[in-house]
């Protein structure tokens, strides 16, 4: 049953895309609700567009809480951001203020998009 605070958000998408976005989320141990409610967390905290998560690496089956799948999803965030920053790479945020996507590089420097 739904938090009293939940809202229900409807999308469209192809048909093809949910039924293999949905075997992917089974084989990672998440709904597709599960799976959306992750990516918009990242998004948020992250201020930008979370990187991609691949199957190839999943390490999740029957058994694990979302709790677990979202600590594991925090980590592989923090980690290919410092891989990123680490190899010279700037890293792409949103700044809620000015409501506008920048760049942030290594030594801290922004670069705003469509500045």
């Amino acid at each position: 049953m739904p938090v009293q605070d939940d809202v229900r958000v409807t999308i469209s998408v192809n048909k093809d895309l949910k039924d293999r976005a949905d075997a992917l989320f089974g084989r990672l141990g998440m709904n597709m609700t599960t799976a959306i409610n992750v990516f918009l967390y990242k998004a948020v905290d992250e201020e930008a567009i979370p990187f991609s998560v691949s199957p190839k690496d999943a390490v999740f089956r029957n058994g694990y809480t979302s709790a677990d799948v979202m600590e594991a999803f925090d980590a592989a965030v923090r980690d290919e951001i410092a891989a990123s920053r680490l190899n010279g790479h700037p890293v792409a945020r949103y700044d809620g203020e000015s409501k506008r996507a920048y760049l942030e590089y290594p030594d801290g420097k922004r670069e705003y998009v469509n500045a």
